[in-house]
C-alpha cells in the first residue's frame, strides 16, 4: 500500500526538530535572526545529522536554514496558542515509526551511529516534529474538503499505475478510499501551510547570515 507523510515542510516540510544538548559541543555562531530570536549554526548541523539518519542524505545548509525559519514560525504560533505537547506514548510511537522505516534494526543502528545522534537526541527531535506537525494539522485540517472526483482521480493516476509498476493487482477503489482521502487531506494541509509560511516570511523581520558565517 502507498504511504503518505505529513508535512514535507514538515517531509519530510516537515522534519521539524529542536536543538538537542549535543549542539553545545559545537562552536556556535548566529546564522539567522527572526524577530528577536536567533538561529545558530549548531541547529543547522543537528538538523543535517537528523536528515542524514532518516533520509540518507541531508539538504544543503541554506535549505536547512529555511526549514529552521519555518519551524520558528510554526513553533511561535503553537506556543502562543498554548497548543499541547505530545504525550510520552505518542513520542515513543513516533520513534518506532522512524525505526520501522528501515529495512532492519541493524540498518537503523548503523545509520544512527553514522549520524552521531544518541537515542535521547532522536527522541527529542521526534517530539518536536510531532508538536509542530500536530499543530499544523489542527490548524488547517478543518478547512479541507475532499470530493469524490478527487478521490477517483487520485486512484486512477496514483494507486493503479503504482500497483501495476510493481506487477501487483491494484486494490479496489473502495479498499483504497480511506487511504486516498487521508493522502489528499495531507496534501491540502501541506499546500495551505506553505502559503501561510510564505505570507509569514513577508511580515516578519528575517535576516539570514549563513553565507557570511558558515564558510
Amino acid at each position: 500500500m502507498l504511504r503518505y507523510r505529513t508535512l514535507a515542510l514538515v517531509g519530510t516540510f516537515l522534519t521539524l526538530i529542536s536543538m538537542p544538548a549535543r549542539s553545545q559541543e559545537l562552536i556556535d555562531r548566529i546564522v539567522a535572526r527572526v524577530e528577536g530570536d536567533v538561529i545558530l549554526l549548531s541547529e543547522v548541523r543537528v538538523l543535517s545529522r537528523y536528515q542524514a539518519l532518516v533520509e540518507g542524505k541531508p539538504e544543503s545548509d541554506a535549505q536547512i536554514l529555511d526549514r529552521l525559519i519555518d519551524q520558528w514560525i510554526v513553533r511561535s504560533e503553537a506556543e502562543n496558542a498554548r497548543f499541547p505537547h505530545p504525550t510520552g506514548a505518542e513520542i515513543t510511537r513516533g520513534v518506532e515509526r522512524v525505526q520501522d522505516s528501515f529495512a532492519s534494526t541493524k540498518e537503523y543502528e548503523t545509520r544512527k551511529k553514522e549520524s552521531g545522534l544518541s537515542d535521547a537526541e532522536i527522541r527529542s527531535m521526534v517530539a518536536a516534529q510531532l508538536y509542530l506537525s500536530n499543530y499544523l494539522n489542527s490548524r488547517f485540517r478543518p478547512g479541507v474538503q475532499i470530493d469524490a472526483n478527487a478521490v477517483q482521480a487520485f486512484y486512477e493516476s496514483g494507486v493503479v499505475p503504482r500497483a501495476k509498476a510493481r506487477n501487483q493487482t491494484p486494490p479496489s477503489l473502495d479498499a483504497s478510499r480511506e487511504y486516498i482521502q487521508e493522502a489528499l487531506i495531507q496534501r491540502d494541509i501541506n499546500e495551505q501551510a506553505e502559503r501561510w509560511l510564505k505570507e509569514s516570511h513577508t511580515r516578519l523581520r528575517i535576516q539570514k547570515l549563513l553565507e557570511d558565517t558558515a564558510k
